[in-house]
């Protein structure tokens, strides 16, 4: 079994803890959202008992990243820096009920497992960590940007193209 596979639930009873720091590049989901593969995520991953006792777990992921940026679509450093909770049930059903009982927006509660693999759980943070549309909060080249807003063209110039004679 793989350092990284866990029981989640005897994790979170025992109160384990990990930490690491794992390649951009070994995080695929995540890679193909960046311009390139360079750079690396710190994470750690804490068990425990929410005061209801449920086992939950809290993960927290922190590091550069390349993205796009969405207005001048030249490379960007982008900061991860998110944690969250996780709390575990047995099945749906149970995930269901813990979901209702605590009735709080910002504690995700998911179906635990015995053969946990924590990669995919730091990397699905990481993901979700991602802004939707990356920008700069200046972007560095801004002139094919300024080019196209100064050549303003009517949306009905091509039209007179298509008047008969």
């Amino acid at each position: 079994m793989s350092a990284f596979v866990i029981d989640a639930f005897e994790f979170c009873r025992n109160s384990g803890h990990r930490e690491g720091t794992t390649p951009v590049a070994e995080m695929t989901r995540l890679a193909a959202d960046c311009v390139d593969k360079s750079g690396e995520i710190r994470w750690s991953i804490d068990g425990g008992l929410t005061k209801q006792g449920y086992p939950s777990m809290t993960l927290a992921v922190a590091g550069p990243v390349k993205l796009v940026c969405q207005r001048c679509l030249t490379p960007m450093e982008y900061e991860i820096d998110s944690s969250t909770v996780l709390v575990l049930g047995k099945d749906d059903e149970d995930a269901d009920g813990i979901e209702e009982v605590l009735d709080d927006e910002s504690i995700d509660v998911i179906v635990g497992s015995r053969e946990c693999d924590i990669r995919q759980l730091l990397e699905d943070e990481a993901l979700l960590a991602l802004p939707q549309a990356p920008k700069h909060e200046v972007c560095p080249d801004t002139k094919l940007l300024d080019t196209l807003k100064t050549e303003k063209v009517s949306p009905f110039a091509a039209l007179k193209n298509l008047k008969p004679e």
